[in-house]
């Protein structure tokens, strides 16, 4: 007992004055105990109110909600499980059943597409968000409708959706294209891009490392990763450790990610670096995209240049080829080798560039639509910004090509031609309103 009042004597920090215990100051602790605990209740109850319900007030507060939603508003029962039955099942001797994130995007539209009509077994899965204009990704909803495809709406970091989904389909593959894309927008929401591109990515791993068996899973990179590289064209062996956007930090970060994974767990994982994918049902916020739009409204369009008037070209790929790159990734991944969440071997882990290997001018872009449009554009020169835009792009297929039998078809000029001819239909001569 001495000993202990000994200890209770001692100054809380040498040199400093510890008063000695009294009623008083166990009644004044009590009460601080008794304020801490309702302070408590206070805070979390504000946490929950926070999060769980949204000011209906408030626009931007519900369009962030929308954006970077974590649940699905809601799903299940018979008739719903039997819709997904029915679209993810095989229907070739030799088919894959593929779960597509992503599936209303631009890419995710054609892959699935394209994966369904040769006798795959497909079930995509989008939430919808507003980051460019929602009605053109119901649209694509509706092609891939007609297709045979049936498109949940949810969030790739709805946990319980994505366990759900494989309850009811063992996917053998996951072709997994959700992401926060664009490289200027990070600047306006860089949450978005942490939500999506890490917390979405780690949540799809997360599932497909515990369900059994584990899926093979193709996914998503950028060709952005390379940043500030200097040394073209690019490959998969350059550094990729100067991302010059949050975007391309986000997708470098993916990259790491699947190593873990992969080394842990066990997952087959395929990574596949994206350049200027460009096409028809294309992502509004692309350059192509909105000098179409610009050019056919008589407003001028920015061309920027890099320092010393140097030329910003990219190395742009039709999304066809870009399709034919998906597929084969899928068609040449290997098992995973996890069970249960432990990793019983060494598992496949590949990166592959898929671009178009002839960097074109963004000026030379221009010209080729000025006459596909039959309209004079309108241009204004600009010094490229510092928003993580680089100069250039240029793409080393050589991997891909030995791998997966990669091979671009199509020119800048033959791809333009198809987009301009889609574009005109789907918006009218520009009469339609083009978000």
């Amino acid at each position: 007992m001495s000993q202990m009042m000994h200890i209770d004597n001692i100054p809380s920090t040498p040199g400093k004055f510890k008063m000695e215990k009294s009623p008083y100051n166990r009644l004044r602790m009590h009460f601080s105990l008794a304020k801490l605990t309702f302070w408590s209740f206070v805070f979390f109850g504000l946490i929950f109110v926070f999060f769980y319900r949204s000011p209906a007030s408030s626009s931007s507060v519900s369009s962030d909600l929308s954006r970077r939603s974590l649940r699905t508003s809601s799903y299940g029962g018979p008739a719903w499980e039997k819709r997904i039955k029915a679209s993810a099942k095989v229907r070739s001797r030799n088919g894959i059943s593929v779960l597509v994130t992503g599936a209303a995007g631009f890419v995710g539209t054609h892959v699935s597409v394209a994966l369904k009509r040769r006798g795959d077994g497909v079930l995509g899965l989008d939430n919808f968000n507003d980051y460019y204009d929602p009605s053109l990704k119901r649209a694509r909803q509706a092609l891939l409708e007609r297709t045979g495809v049936y498109v949940v709406e949810g969030d790739i970091n709805d946990a319980t959706l994505l366990k759900k989904l494989f309850d009811i389909v063992p996917f053998t593959h996951v072709m997994h294209l959700a992401a926060q894309a664009g490289v200027r927008y990070a600047m306006e929401n860089p949450g978005s891009y942490v939500h999506s591109n890490i917390a979405g990515l780690v949540n799809v791993l997360e599932i497909c490392k515990s369900v059994n068996p584990q899926p093979a899973i193709v996914w998503a990179s950028s060709s952005s990763v390379y940043g500030l590289n200097t040394k073209v064209p690019f490959s998969e062996k350059d550094r990729t450790d100067q991302p010059a956007s949050l975007y391309a930090a986000t997708k470098k970060a993916g990259e790491e990610i699947a190593h873990t994974y992969n080394h842990i767990y066990g997952l087959s994982l395929t990574g596949l670096r994206f350049f200027t994918v460009y096409g028809p049902w294309g992502r509004p916020d692309m350059a192509y995209f909105f000098f179409t739009r610009d050019i056919l409204k008589g407003k001028s369009i920015p061309i920027f240049e890099a320092a010393n008037h140097g030329t910003v070209a990219r190395d742009f790929t039709y999304i066809d080829d870009i399709v034919k790159g998906c597929l084969a990734a899928l068609d040449t991944a290997e098992k995973s080798t996890g069970s249960g969440g432990k990793k019983k071997g060494a598992a496949q882990l590949r990166v592959f560039n898929l671009g178009n290997t002839s960097p074109v001018p963004v000026s030379d872009l221009v010209s080729i639509l000025e006459r596909l449009l039959k309209v004079k554009a309108k241009r204004l020169v600009m010094k490229l910004p510092r928003n993580g835009d680089v100069p250039f792009t240029h793409a080393n297929i050589s991997s891909a090509h030995k791998e997966l039998g990669y091979k671009p078809t199509t020119d800048l000029q033959t791809g333009l031609k198809k987009f301009v001819r889609w574009y005109l239909n789907y918006y009218g001569n520009g009469k339609k309103s083009a978000q």
